[in-house]
Protein backbone atom coordinates (compact mmCIF):
# COMPACT_ATOMS: atom_id res chain seq x y z
CA UNK A 1 0.00 0.00 0.00
CA UNK A 2 1.21 3.55 -0.73
CA UNK A 3 0.69 5.76 2.31
CA UNK A 4 1.36 9.47 2.91
CA UNK A 5 1.74 10.74 6.49
CA UNK A 6 1.22 14.48 6.88
CA UNK A 7 3.25 15.20 10.00
CA UNK A 8 6.11 12.86 10.94
CA UNK A 9 7.04 14.08 14.41
CA UNK A 10 6.90 12.29 17.77
CA UNK A 11 4.10 9.95 16.65
CA UNK A 12 4.31 10.14 12.87
CA UNK A 13 7.96 9.07 12.50
CA UNK A 14 7.75 5.78 14.46
CA UNK A 15 4.36 5.15 12.82
CA UNK A 16 5.99 5.51 9.41
CA UNK A 17 8.76 3.11 10.45
CA UNK A 18 6.17 0.55 11.61
CA UNK A 19 4.27 0.83 8.31
CA UNK A 20 7.48 0.37 6.32
CA UNK A 21 8.21 -2.74 8.42
CA UNK A 22 4.74 -3.97 7.40
CA UNK A 23 5.90 -3.56 3.78
CA UNK A 24 4.01 -0.39 2.93
CA UNK A 25 5.60 2.42 0.90
CA UNK A 26 5.57 5.64 2.94
CA UNK A 27 5.94 9.32 2.18
CA UNK A 28 6.30 11.67 5.14
CA UNK A 29 6.12 15.43 5.57
CA UNK A 30 8.17 17.70 7.79
CA UNK A 31 8.09 21.46 8.21
CA UNK A 32 11.87 21.87 8.70
CA UNK A 33 14.34 21.02 5.95
CA UNK A 34 16.95 19.75 8.44
CA UNK A 35 14.69 16.78 9.26
CA UNK A 36 14.51 15.57 5.64
CA UNK A 37 17.66 13.44 6.00
CA UNK A 38 16.28 11.76 9.14
CA UNK A 39 13.24 10.58 7.19
CA UNK A 40 15.33 9.44 4.24
CA UNK A 41 17.56 7.38 6.54
CA UNK A 42 14.42 5.65 7.87
CA UNK A 43 13.30 4.67 4.37
CA UNK A 44 10.62 7.36 4.18
CA UNK A 45 10.29 9.52 1.06
CA UNK A 46 10.57 13.02 2.58
CA UNK A 47 8.68 16.19 1.67
CA UNK A 48 8.94 19.63 3.23
CA UNK A 49 5.37 20.94 3.50
CA UNK A 50 3.71 23.70 5.49
CA UNK A 51 -0.06 24.09 5.54
CA UNK A 52 -1.73 27.49 5.93
CA UNK A 53 -5.43 28.37 5.67
CA UNK A 54 -4.63 30.53 2.65
CA UNK A 55 -2.28 28.13 0.87
CA UNK A 56 0.45 25.49 0.97
CA UNK A 57 4.24 25.71 0.97
CA UNK A 58 5.73 22.65 -0.70
CA UNK A 59 4.63 20.09 -3.26
CA UNK A 60 1.47 18.67 -1.67
CA UNK A 61 0.30 17.37 -5.05
CA UNK A 62 3.33 15.07 -5.44
CA UNK A 63 3.14 14.16 -1.75
CA UNK A 64 -0.38 12.79 -2.30
CA UNK A 65 0.34 11.41 -5.78
CA UNK A 66 0.17 7.59 -6.12
CA UNK A 67 -1.01 7.23 -2.49
CA UNK A 68 -4.17 5.34 -1.60
CA UNK A 69 -4.11 6.41 2.07
CA UNK A 70 -3.40 9.73 3.77
CA UNK A 71 -2.80 10.01 7.52
CA UNK A 72 -3.34 13.57 8.77
CA UNK A 73 -1.25 13.92 11.91
CA UNK A 74 -0.63 17.65 12.26
CA UNK A 75 -0.99 19.43 15.62
CA UNK A 76 -3.76 22.06 15.66
CA UNK A 77 -1.43 24.41 17.57
CA UNK A 78 -4.44 25.97 19.29
CA UNK A 79 -2.91 26.01 22.76
CA UNK A 80 0.00 28.18 21.71
CA UNK A 81 -2.10 30.20 19.26
CA UNK A 82 -5.83 30.26 20.14
CA UNK A 83 -6.48 32.37 17.04
CA UNK A 84 -5.09 29.71 14.67
CA UNK A 85 -7.48 28.65 11.90
CA UNK A 86 -7.10 24.87 12.00
CA UNK A 87 -10.39 24.34 10.16
CA UNK A 88 -9.01 26.50 7.37
CA UNK A 89 -5.91 24.30 7.16
CA UNK A 90 -7.99 21.13 6.94
CA UNK A 91 -10.15 22.73 4.25
CA UNK A 92 -7.01 23.53 2.28
CA UNK A 93 -5.81 19.93 2.57
CA UNK A 94 -9.22 18.63 1.45
CA UNK A 95 -8.95 20.69 -1.75
CA UNK A 96 -5.78 18.76 -2.61
CA UNK A 97 -7.11 15.35 -1.55
CA UNK A 98 -10.09 15.73 -3.89
CA UNK A 99 -7.71 16.10 -6.84
CA UNK A 100 -5.48 13.20 -5.77
CA UNK A 101 -5.73 9.39 -5.94
CA UNK A 102 -6.21 9.21 -2.15
CA UNK A 103 -9.30 7.12 -1.31
CA UNK A 104 -8.91 6.70 2.46
CA UNK A 105 -7.98 9.18 5.21
CA UNK A 106 -7.07 8.67 8.86
CA UNK A 107 -7.47 11.85 10.90
CA UNK A 108 -5.63 11.99 14.22
CA UNK A 109 -7.95 13.90 16.54
CA UNK A 110 -8.24 14.26 20.32
CA UNK A 111 -10.54 13.32 23.19
CA UNK A 112 -10.69 17.05 23.94
CA UNK A 113 -13.74 17.10 21.62
CA UNK A 114 -15.68 15.88 24.67
CA UNK A 115 -16.63 18.28 27.46
CA UNK A 116 -15.23 18.02 30.99
CA UNK A 117 -17.97 18.05 33.64
CA UNK A 118 -18.30 17.81 37.41
CA UNK A 119 -20.04 14.41 37.18
CA UNK A 120 -17.16 12.90 35.15
CA UNK A 121 -19.28 11.46 32.29
CA UNK A 122 -18.06 8.36 30.44
CA UNK A 123 -17.98 8.94 26.69
CA UNK A 124 -18.13 6.25 24.03
CA UNK A 125 -17.98 6.68 20.28
CA UNK A 126 -21.78 6.85 20.20
CA UNK A 127 -21.74 10.13 22.14
CA UNK A 128 -21.77 13.29 20.08
CA UNK A 129 -18.71 15.47 20.71
CA UNK A 130 -19.84 18.36 22.91
CA UNK A 131 -16.70 20.33 23.71
CA UNK A 132 -17.27 24.07 23.99
CA UNK A 133 -13.72 25.44 23.85
CA UNK A 134 -12.52 27.04 20.62
CA UNK A 135 -10.01 24.21 20.16
CA UNK A 136 -12.70 21.55 20.62
CA UNK A 137 -15.05 23.30 18.20
CA UNK A 138 -12.32 23.47 15.53
CA UNK A 139 -11.47 19.78 15.94
CA UNK A 140 -15.16 18.82 15.78
CA UNK A 141 -15.66 20.91 12.64
CA UNK A 142 -12.53 19.41 11.05
CA UNK A 143 -13.68 15.86 11.78
CA UNK A 144 -17.08 16.62 10.25
CA UNK A 145 -15.62 18.18 7.09
CA UNK A 146 -13.47 15.13 6.47
CA UNK A 147 -16.09 12.50 7.29
CA UNK A 148 -18.80 14.11 5.19
CA UNK A 149 -16.64 14.46 2.08
CA UNK A 150 -17.82 12.18 -0.73
CA UNK A 151 -14.47 11.98 -2.53
CA UNK A 152 -12.84 9.76 0.12
CA UNK A 153 -13.60 7.78 3.30
CA UNK A 154 -12.31 9.04 6.64
CA UNK A 155 -11.68 7.26 9.91
CA UNK A 156 -11.19 9.50 12.95
CA UNK A 157 -9.03 8.42 15.90
CA UNK A 158 -9.49 10.48 19.07
CA UNK A 159 -6.39 9.91 21.18
CA UNK A 160 -6.18 10.72 24.88
CA UNK A 161 -3.07 12.37 26.30
CA UNK A 162 0.01 10.97 24.56
CA UNK A 163 2.81 9.42 26.60
CA UNK A 164 5.94 7.56 25.59
CA UNK A 165 9.62 8.15 24.83
CA UNK A 166 10.66 11.65 25.92
CA UNK A 167 7.04 12.68 26.40
CA UNK A 168 5.03 12.60 29.61
CA UNK A 169 2.71 15.25 31.09
CA UNK A 170 4.20 14.63 34.56
CA UNK A 171 7.20 16.66 33.38
CA UNK A 172 4.86 19.64 32.99
CA UNK A 173 3.08 19.17 36.33
CA UNK A 174 6.13 18.31 38.47
CA UNK A 175 6.73 20.89 41.18
CA UNK A 176 3.76 23.04 40.20
CA UNK A 177 1.36 24.39 42.82
CA UNK A 178 -2.37 25.02 42.62
CA UNK A 179 -2.91 22.36 39.94
CA UNK A 180 -6.63 22.20 39.17
CA UNK A 181 -9.04 19.27 38.86
CA UNK A 182 -7.32 16.86 41.29
CA UNK A 183 -10.23 14.38 41.25
CA UNK A 184 -10.60 14.31 37.46
CA UNK A 185 -9.92 10.93 35.81
CA UNK A 186 -6.86 10.77 33.55
CA UNK A 187 -7.21 9.62 29.93
CA UNK A 188 -3.81 8.66 28.57
CA UNK A 189 -2.38 6.39 25.87
CA UNK A 190 1.08 5.05 25.12
CA UNK A 191 2.76 5.76 21.79
CA UNK A 192 3.05 2.03 21.02
CA UNK A 193 -0.72 1.62 21.29
CA UNK A 194 -1.34 4.64 19.04
CA UNK A 195 0.86 3.09 16.37
CA UNK A 196 -0.80 -0.32 16.66
CA UNK A 197 -4.30 1.19 16.40
CA UNK A 198 -3.49 3.05 13.17
CA UNK A 199 -1.73 -0.01 11.76
CA UNK A 200 -4.78 -2.18 12.54
CA UNK A 201 -7.19 0.33 10.95
CA UNK A 202 -5.25 -0.01 7.71
CA UNK A 203 -4.80 -3.78 7.96
CA UNK A 204 -8.48 -4.45 8.74
CA UNK A 205 -9.79 -1.72 6.42
CA UNK A 206 -11.84 -0.08 9.16
CA UNK A 207 -12.95 2.95 7.16
CA UNK A 208 -15.69 5.46 7.90
CA UNK A 209 -15.31 4.84 11.65
CA UNK A 210 -14.71 6.87 14.80
CA UNK A 211 -12.47 5.40 17.49
CA UNK A 212 -11.87 6.70 21.01
CA UNK A 213 -8.43 5.70 22.23
CA UNK A 214 -7.42 5.97 25.88
CA UNK A 215 -6.12 3.33 28.28
CA UNK A 216 -9.05 1.77 30.18
CA UNK A 217 -7.74 2.61 33.67
CA UNK A 218 -8.59 6.13 34.87
CA UNK A 219 -6.94 7.00 38.21
CA UNK A 220 -7.51 10.51 39.50
CA UNK A 221 -5.19 13.23 38.31
CA UNK A 222 -3.88 13.75 41.85
CA UNK A 223 -3.18 10.07 42.50
CA UNK A 224 -1.63 9.43 39.12
CA UNK A 225 0.72 12.41 38.91
CA UNK A 226 1.77 12.16 42.56
CA UNK A 227 2.69 8.48 42.06
CA UNK A 228 4.33 9.02 38.67
CA UNK A 229 6.40 11.98 39.93
CA UNK A 230 7.69 9.81 42.76
CA UNK A 231 8.59 6.99 40.35
CA UNK A 232 10.52 9.43 38.16
CA UNK A 233 12.24 11.16 41.09
CA UNK A 234 10.46 14.44 40.33
CA UNK A 235 8.92 16.87 42.80
CA UNK A 236 5.23 16.00 43.16
CA UNK A 237 2.73 18.67 42.09
CA UNK A 238 0.52 20.32 44.70
CA UNK A 239 -3.17 20.30 43.86
CA UNK A 240 -5.88 22.86 44.50
CA UNK A 241 -8.02 21.28 47.20
CA UNK A 242 -10.91 23.74 47.40
CA UNK A 243 -12.06 24.02 43.79
CA UNK A 244 -14.53 21.74 42.02
CA UNK A 245 -12.95 19.12 39.76
CA UNK A 246 -14.16 18.71 36.19
CA UNK A 247 -13.27 15.84 33.91
CA UNK A 248 -14.44 12.78 31.96
CA UNK A 249 -13.71 9.14 31.24
CA UNK A 250 -13.03 8.00 27.70
CA UNK A 251 -14.22 4.52 26.75
CA UNK A 252 -12.82 2.71 23.70
CA UNK A 253 -15.78 0.47 22.85
CA UNK A 254 -15.31 0.47 19.07
CA UNK A 255 -11.60 -0.40 19.23
CA UNK A 256 -12.43 -3.70 20.86
CA UNK A 257 -15.58 -4.45 18.86
CA UNK A 258 -14.30 -3.48 15.39
CA UNK A 259 -10.56 -4.11 15.62
CA UNK A 260 -10.40 -6.60 18.50
CA UNK A 261 -7.78 -4.27 19.95
CA UNK A 262 -6.25 -4.82 23.40
CA UNK A 263 -4.02 -2.23 25.07
CA UNK A 264 -0.45 -3.31 25.84
CA UNK A 265 1.13 -0.03 26.94
CA UNK A 266 0.27 0.58 30.59
CA UNK A 267 0.05 4.20 31.71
Amino acid sequence: MNISILGTGWLGLPLAEALIEAEHSVKGSVTRRERMEQLQDAGITPFQIKIFPEGVQGDLTSFLGHSEILIINIPPGLRSDPEADFVGKIGRIINYIEKSPVEKVIFVSSTSVYEDREDFPEYTEEDEPNGTSDAAKQLIASEKMLMENEYFQTTVVRFGGLIGPARHPVNYFAGKTGVKNPKAPVNLIQQEDCIEIITQIIKKEAWGKIFNAAYPEHPTKEDYYTKTAKEKNLKAPEFEKNGVSKGKKISSVELKEVLGFEYTGHI
